[in-house]
């Protein structure tokens, strides 16, 4: 067995909580783990926050289980596994990870070995350890839905938030006429290729779509990325084009009107994601598939601006729980 540091420190949640108000956050030290056949040790060096790790904290994921230490995403150094993995810099995220099992807010985190893949040589432990959730989802609902083409048309409606800008990045990579729907005038992005902006404060549902079928040269949307759901939900469907795919993640209102004869006559689809579905290793996998993407500068990683230690923790709980625009990391 590989020497490895002792006593590193993790986030425990013992109980779930009623308001992040009411959260009891524990900081523990942590002794190296002991390794079944087929796992591997990590020294994790960075993990991101995800709106999700803090829901699952209050209670809101059913599937998360307690105790444990939350965490979904993160990038490290293999210490412990297999002879070739040793030293190796890796990155990942999980919809296990930090749910239902242990996860990566903490020094150490247990992973089975098929989980592991190396991180982007270009990129730098804070941003590998920031991408997960955010890219894997964006990559999943088209992966799910068909990748965009050159040539298509595909609009990610809340094109501000995390999913949303790799959304966008990826249906740029991959060459498509990328329209951004958002509550502002400049997309701020690191897409290799233009992309065109709707501007949707104040805008009705009609007043988006005649905006999207006009940059579409009255085609309309072959891919509709609708990260935020029922409040752009009547604008999505009256932007799609025949037999164009409208791709959910989350939304505000459970039910909204539909129109079944507008959706089989324009033979349009629905698709839904759920990462939390994909475990390590199928969510690693899927990350693993956009390393050229990141090592070519066709996709970037988020800016890391809101940096923190395991003892402010709940700050920036917080901050993700509000909606913070920043993407927030732990270095350990």
């Amino acid at each position: 067995m590989t020497t490895v540091k002792k006593d590193l420190r993790a986030i425990r949640l013992n109980n779930k909580a009623s308001t992040i108000d009411d959260l009891l956050i524990a900081i523990e030290g942590q002794s190296t783990p002991n390794l079944k056949n087929g796992e591997a040790l990590v020294r994790v060096y960075s993990a991101g926050v995800n709106p999700s790790d803090v829901k699952a904290a209050l209670g809101i994921m059913p599937k998360a289980v307690f105790p444990r230490i939350p965490g979904r995403d993160f990038s490290g150094v293999v210490v412990d596994g297999p002879p070739e993995w040793l030293g190796k810099e890796v990155w990942g995220s999980g919809g296990d990870v930090g749910i239902t099992q242990n996860g990566s807010h903490a020094g150490w985190l247990v992973l089975p070995v098929l989980a592991l893949h190396e991180k982007p040589i270009n990129l730098s432990f804070e941003e590998a350890g920031s991408v997960g959730v955010p890219f894997v989802t964006a990559y999943e609902g088209f992966r799910r839905s068909g990748m965009p083409k050159s040539g298509q048309t595909v609009v990610v409606m809340g094109a501000n938030g995390k999913v949303g800008q790799a959304a966008v990045q990826i249906a740029a990579m991959n060459g498509a006429n990328v329209i951004a729907v958002q509550r502002s005038e400049v997309y701020e992005t690191f897409a290799c290729s233009m992309v065109n902006v709707v501007n949707s404060k104040e805008s009705e549902p009609d007043e988006i779509a005649q905006k999207i079928m006009k940059l579409s040269n009255g085609k309309g949307a072959d891919i509709i990325f609708n990260t935020v759901g029922s409040p752009y939900f009547e604008a999505a469907n009256k932007s799609l084009a025949k037999g164009g795919t409208q791709i959910f993640i989350a939304t505000q209102d459970r039910a909204v009107p539909f129109d079944i004869f507008t959706f089989y006559r324009g033979m349009h689809t629905y698709v839904g994601i759920d990462t939390l579905a994909l475990d390590c290793i199928e969510s690693t996998k899927l990350l693993n598939l956009m390393r050229d993407g990141f090592e070519s500068n066709k996709l970037k990683p988020f800016k890391v601006d809101q940096v923190f230690d395991l003892e402010d923790a709940l700050k920036a709980y917080k901050l993700v729980l509000g909606g913070s625009q920043n993407r927030v990391v732990f270095k350990l």
